[in-house]
C-alpha cells in the first residue's frame, strides 16, 4: 500500500478526530484519507488485537505506529476532557505567599462545650488577661450566659477599648477586676454610649473624680441610658425637696440610688413620715447625713427605731439629730446588772477583779 508523504505529514499534524471527520476536500486528498483510515485501523488491530465472535486474538505490532499516543482523543468527547496530569500536588516544603498563608484555616483547640471556663483560660487571650486583672471567673461562670459571652469576646476589639476608657475616666487599675466581676456586661456596651453617659453626668456638674468614684461603687451605673439617669436625678431632687448641690452630694455618696429600684425608697420615705413621725426638714437632714437609710431594709429600720425610742426612751428629736443610729446593728438586750453586782466585779481599789 502506498501513501504519499504529504498526506502523512498532514495526518500527523492534526488530531485523529479531526482527521477522521468528513470534509469537502479534493478527490486526491479524500482517497489518501481513506487509505490512512484503513492503515490506522490495521495498525490498531495489530497492536491491540481483533475481536471475532467470542474469541480474542492479537499480537504486538512489528513496526512503530504512525500516530502519537497523546493525540488520540475519543470521538465527540472534546467537551469532557479530564487532564489528570494537570493536577497540582503541593509539597509540604514548598514556600507559599503571605496571601495564601492568611487563607489557611487552623482548627480551634478549644472544647466545643464545657461547664466551666477553666479549659478556655490557657487558649483564650481575653480570659487570661481578665484573670491577670483580678476578675473572678469562677463567680462569672455561675451566672447564666456570662461564660459564653466572655469566650466570644476579642481582647483587642472588645475588652481593651473599654478598659482604656475606664482608666482614662479615673477608675483605679486595682478596682478594674472587682468592677468587671460585678458587671461584665460593660464590655458589651458601645464606647460611644459610655462616653455620652459620662458627658451627661459632667453636664450636671459632677466632677470627673466624682464620676470615677460613682462607677467604682456602682459598676452598673454606666449601663443605664441618659434618659434613665436624668429621670432618677429629677425624682430625688423633687421627692426630697433638695437643692441640686445637695442632690449631687447624696447621689455621689450612694450612687446605687441611680441603679436600683425606686420602690424601697418610696416605702422608706413613707415609714419616716407616717410611722416614725418625722417632719419634712428632719427627713432631709436624715437623708443628707445617712443616705443609706433610703435603701435600708424596712423591717430593720422599724426594729431599730422601736428599740431606741421605746425601749431606751430616746426622744424622737434626738434620733433625728443623730440618724446614724438607724443603720446600726441591733444587739439582743440582756439583763441590766444591779449596783451590788457591779461592785462585786470590782476589786478593793476599784480595779476590775480578774
Amino acid at each position: 500500500m502506498h501513501v504519499c508523504q504529504r498526506c502523512v505529514s498532514l495526518f500527523l499534524s492534526r488530531p485523529l478526530s479531526a482527521a477522521l471527520q468528513p470534509s469537502t476536500r479534493a478527490p486526491h486528498q479524500r482517497s489518501h484519507l481513506t487509505l490512512l483510515q484503513h492503515s490506522t485501523r490495521h495498525t490498531l488491530s495489530q497492536r491491540h488485537g481483533t475481536q471475532t465472535g467470542t474469541h480474542f486474538t492479537g499480537r504486538q505490532a512489528a513496526s512503530p505506529p504512525l500516530y502519537n499516543k497523546k493525540e488520540i482523543v475519543p470521538l465527540n468527547s472534546d467537551d469532557h476532557r479530564i487532564d489528570l496530569d494537570s493536577a497540582v500536588h503541593l509539597s509540604p516544603l514548598q514556600e507559599i505567599s503571605e496571601d495564601e498563608a492568611v487563607q489557611i484555616q487552623v482548627p480551634s483547640a478549644l472544647p466545643p462545650e464545657s461547664s466551666t471556663l477553666r479549659p478556655y483560660v490557657d487558649k483564650s487571650e481575653t480570659l487570661s488577661k481578665l484573670v491577670h486583672l483580678g476578675v473572678n471567673l469562677w463567680k462569672l461562670e455561675q451566672r447564666p450566659n456570662v461564660g459564653s459571652m466572655l469566650v466570644r469576646l476579642d481582647f483587642h476589639a472588645d475588652v481593651a477599648p473599654r478598659l482604656l476608657f475606664l482608666k482614662d475616666l479615673g477608675v483605679e487599675e486595682s478596682k478594674l477586676g472587682q468592677l468587671l466581676t460585678i458587671n461584665p456586661f460593660i464590655l458589651t456596651e458601645s464606647v460611644d454610649n459610655l462616653e455620652a453617659r459620662v458627658s451627661y453626668l459632667k453636664s450636671k456638674k459632677f466632677s470627673k473624680q466624682s464620676v470615677a468614684a460613682m462607677v467604682s461603687k456602682a459598676p452598673y451605673l454606666l449601663n443605664f441610658s441618659v434618659e434613665r439617669l436624668d429621670n432618677r436625678l429629677g425624682f430625688f431632687q423633687k421627692q426630697l425637696g433638695l437643692r441640686a448641690e445637695k442632690t449631687r452630694d447624696v447621689v455621689t455618696r450612694l450612687p446605687k440610688l441611680l441603679c436600683g429600684s425606686l420602690e424601697p425608697v418610696k416605702e422608706n420615705l413613707k415609714v419616716f413620715e407616717l410611722e416614725f413621725g418625722f417632719r419634712g426638714n428632719e427627713i432631709q437632714h436624715i437623708v443628707t447625713t445617712v443616705p443609706k437609710v433610703l435603701i435600708a431594709n424596712k423591717r430593720k429600720l422599724t426594729q431599730i427605731f422601736d428599740f431606741v425610742h421605746n425601749t431606751m426612751n430616746v426622744p424622737q428629736s434626738l434620733i433625728g439629730k443623730f440618724p446614724q443610729t438607724l443603720v446600726s446593728r441591733v444587739l439582743r438586750p440582756g439583763p441590766v446588772p444591779t449596783v451590788s453586782a457591779q461592785l462585786r466585779l470590782l476589786g478593793p481599789l476599784g480595779v476590775p477583779a480578774r
